[in-house]
């Protein structure tokens, strides 16, 4: 499965999309502005698109950059043949000052399968833009990042099939000290994901991000081992969200969530399109009051067995 919509909010804002060349569309408040230009010219050269790149260089000179304050990153060309446009987004820093939330990658299965998503070393978004909040990414071929200091960084996301075990690594080596959430989409083997409870272990034990409040390890096909990791993990105790959803997580890792540390401090714990019987998902709503427990979209395993939401 892929994804099949692009975003309609990001950042808490509704997003709207921009055309190069087109009068700026009437909005009320702020929006997250969306930008895009596929383009398939059949060069399989693997470098930055020029028709996106003319685009978005165009689209700059028609709008107030300084008062933008998200922006919404689609398709660069053919995603998988061109490389994401993060040095023109670098470039553009000394023009879109107010920028707190970036979205990179919003592209849908039809557009470019997740797995095919060419990105690169995001490393120098993070270093032109001291004041972002917020920063998801979707993709992984040749996704990198090295440990970096970001001082307002509060959300941060990896939307992937398959979530490379560096990548995980050079978030916990990184020193972010305002980060609430982060949302690490784990994927599957067959498609980089090779991240396993091991790596995980920095993370869990709670002495990485101090202010981090939103966990969420979505996607996996390991869903009941950090179920089973969680039970214990100090972590879990500081956090007000929880989320295993888009998953395989069955009733087995359910109850060996529910048998370790209490969970009633949660304000959430999202496990929707998850592979738990209608028995075990009523008890995990009846056993945890107060709690938001997000059941929905349940799966049916099939003769092959179970599936994550996102693998391609």
């Amino acid at each position: 499965m892929s994804f099949s919509e692009h975003a309609t909010t990001f950042a808490g804002l509704p997003v709207v999309d921009l055309e190069a060349g087109q009068p700026l569309p009437a909005v009320d408040g702020p929006v997250a502005w969306r930008f895009e230009h596929w383009d398939y010219d059949g060069d399989d050269e693997y470098e930055p698109s020029p028709t996106f790149a003319a685009s978005f260089a165009e689209l700059l000179d028609g709008i107030d950059t300084a008062a933008v304050r998200a922006l919404v990153v689609g398709s660069w060309g053919y995603a998988a043949f061109n490389d994401a446009p993060i040095a023109q987004l670098c470039a553009a820093a000394d023009r879109l000052t107010g920028l707190e939330a970036l979205f990179l990658g919003d592209i849908t299965g039809e557009e470019c399968e997740a797995s095919w998503i060419r990105l690169g070393d995001i490393t120098p978004l993070l270093r032109s833009y001291p004041r972002l909040r917020v920063l998801r990414v979707r993709g992984t071929l040749e996704l990198r990042l090295s440990p970096v200091r970001h001082a307002n960084l509060r959300e941060l996301a990896f939307e992937s099939g398959g979530l490379p075990g560096h990548v995980l690594g050079a978030v916990l080596d990184s020193d972010l000290p305002a980060l609430e959430r982060l949302e690490l989409w784990l994927g599957v083997r067959d498609y980089g994901g090779d991240i396993g409870i091991a790596d995980l272990e920095p993370l869990l034990a709670g002495g990485r991000f101090p202010a981090l409040r939103r966990l969420g390890l979505r996607n996996a096909e390991i869903a009941d081992r950090i179920a089973a990791a969680l039970a214990g993990a100090p972590v879990v105790g500081r956090l007000d969200e929880l989320d295993l959803s888009l998953g395989v997580l069955g009733d087995d890792g359910a109850e060996a969530l529910l048998a370790g540390q209490p969970l009633t401090h949660l304000r959430r714990l999202d496990l929707h399109h998850s592979f738990l019987s209608p028995p075990f998902a009523a008890r995990l709503v009846e056993e945890l009051p107060g709690v938001d427990v997000d059941v929905s979209e349940p799966q049916v395993e099939r003769e092959w067995g179970r599936y994550t939401a996102v693998s391609e």
